[in-house]
């Protein structure tokens, strides 16, 4: 899979390809269904199957701090994309420029400038442009002027309800890691590197994995039973995710977690944490022996729930 960062990277080689536009935060089992729609035209006309999508996300460009917390940051996003056979990948940056071209000017400098588009595929809610005046009706008309056939996708439901971004950040804000699964077509997981911490777990302790999030909120907080595949063993914990209220910090989200019986060197390791059940809120405590004795209470919560 080929990763192009911005319009000014396209060569004429990138010209003629079938395009859907989009988030696609969690590629969630809604956003496979379009990527294998997307796949399937592409094999049918032979040319390749391309993802534009924007870094920052709009609504984190507009609102930071407001903005719905990341499922997938970009690079696993890439990874799941490449999983399901996608051929390139157009990462335009959503800055100033980008937020105010019209309708008009993104469907001619993106779509058919820089990636002579054959044909579209996109939500029949897709809006975009500045102000979000173009939809797909606007789409639909520029296909008839410029050569591109338009199709919008079918929704995908789950239990009745559309399978969405929103929705899946409420299931895990729920702690309803089984529906979660279900929407994603996977287990709910968190990657990053470990970084060197504060060593406080080791103090309260549980020392624990300071998990890397590059996320402005995270998706999650609370105290987790986890998993984590490391050389092709399962090892079992627990995780915390939160801004660790009780110790003085930087009032940032991070990702602890503590395996049980492991005592391996992590550091500098991507490591993929697997959530399957929420075991409480994260809280604060009078003090940390207070702490300390609420994590021993995680550890033998969790360590029940694995049968170990």
């Amino acid at each position: 899979m080929e990763l192009v960062r911005g319009l000014h990277n396209l060569r004429p080689r990138h010209r003629g390809c079938v395009v859907t536009i989009g988030n696609f935060d969690g590629v969630h089992a809604g956003h496979q269904a379009i990527l294998e729609r997307l796949r399937a035209h592409s094999e049918r006309v032979g040319l390749p199957g391309c993802v534009v999508i924007f870094e920052p996300q709009p609504r984190e460009y507009f609102a930071p701090q407001a903005a719905p917390p990341r499922l997938t940051r970009l690079r696993d996003k890439l990874a799941l994309f490449e999983e399901q056979g996608i051929d390139r990948v157009l990462c335009l940056a959503f800055n100033r420029r980008l937020r105010e071209l019209s309708a008009e000017e993104f469907v001619q400098q993106v779509l058919v400038d820089g990636l002579g588009v054959r044909h579209l595929e996109v939500g029949d809610d897709f809006r975009f442009g500045c102000d979000r005046s173009g939809d797909f009706a606007f789409l639909q008309e520029s296909g008839k002027r410029h050569g591109f056939s338009v199709e919008s996708t079918n929704t995908v439901a789950e239990s009745g309800e559309r399978i969405s971004s929103t929705r899946l950040r409420q299931v895990l804000e729920e702690g309803d890691f089984q529906l979660a699964e279900r929407l994603l077509g996977r287990p709910f997981s968190i990657t990053g590197r470990v970084l060197h911490g504060q060593k406080l777990g080791r103090q309260l302790g549980s020392p624990t994995a300071n998990v890397q999030l590059k996320r402005l909120r995270a998706p999650l907080n609370g105290v987790y039973r986890v998993s984590m595949e490391l050389d092709g063993t399962i090892q079992k914990g627990v995780a915390n995710i939160g801004t660790r209220p009780t110790v003085e910090g930087d009032g940032q989200p991070h990702l602890e977690v503590h395996l049980f019986d492991f005592d391996g060197d992590l550091y500098g390791r991507r490591v993929t944490v697997v959530f399957h059940e929420k075991l409480r809120d994260e809280q604060r405590f009078e003090s940390l022996e207070a702490l300390k004795l609420a994590i021993q209470a995680d550890l033998a919560a969790a360590r029940a729930q694995w049968g170990l």
